[in-house]
């Protein structure tokens, strides 16, 4: 028998954790797995809507399949200092090994580069802006609960990913990159 999708349980402003403890929605819990959601969604968006090389899409996939693991390792109330199924400190050097191939075909940077030029790109500033946030979540959240430093560690790497990503994909595609200009 197939379960229904709605529960009626969160109709009052709660949900539930793994495990099964109601917090409030807008619990901070709620918002750092939330926000890792948000941006698997926008990930997602980036891999099947752009025009994307098969080894790009891999790389894309695989971060999807971590952001789950982070997902549901901050949905999971813990009382020790339990480590992150699913993601080791071989992930942080493989997006590490990932931005150096990357940023070694770039040229360099001359300022600080405006979001945006290709549709590829500017769905790469989304992601990467939306994984500061989900940083900045999981900060908080962790002034309050022990959270695996290894989560904040993946997450800044791959904000740096998609911001070399990004770079990429406009020179790939022939679009001049913008720098800021203080004085515009």
């Amino acid at each position: 028998m197939k379960s229904k999708i709605y529960t009626l349980t969160g109709d009052n402003g709660t949900t539930s954790l793994i495990g099964g403890q109601r917090v409030d929605k807008d619990d901070v819990r709620v918002e750092a797995y939330g926000t890792i959601d948000e941006l698997n969604a926008n990930i997602g968006r980036l891999a099947h809507v752009s025009k994307l090389q098969q080894w790009q899409v891999d790389i894309i996939h695989k971060i999807q399949n971590k952001l789950f693991n982070i997902g549901a390792y901050l949905a999971t109330p813990s009382d020790g200092k339990a480590p992150v199924p699913g993601l080791a400190d071989d992930d942080v050097k493989e997006l590490e090994a990932r931005i150096d191939e990357i940023d070694v075909q770039l040229p360099p940077l001359h300022g600080f580069v405006l979001p945006g030029g290709s549709l590829t790109a500017t769905r790469c500033d989304i992601c990467r802006t939306v994984t500061r946030r989900a940083e900045r979540r999981v900060v908080t959240l962790a002034k309050q609960v022990y959270v695996d430093p290894l989560v904040l560690r993946y997450l800044n790497r791959l904000s740096d990913f998609f911001f070399v990503f990004a770079r990429f994909n406009n020179i790939n595609e022939q679009i001049e990159e913008l720098y800021w200009d203080k004085n515009a």
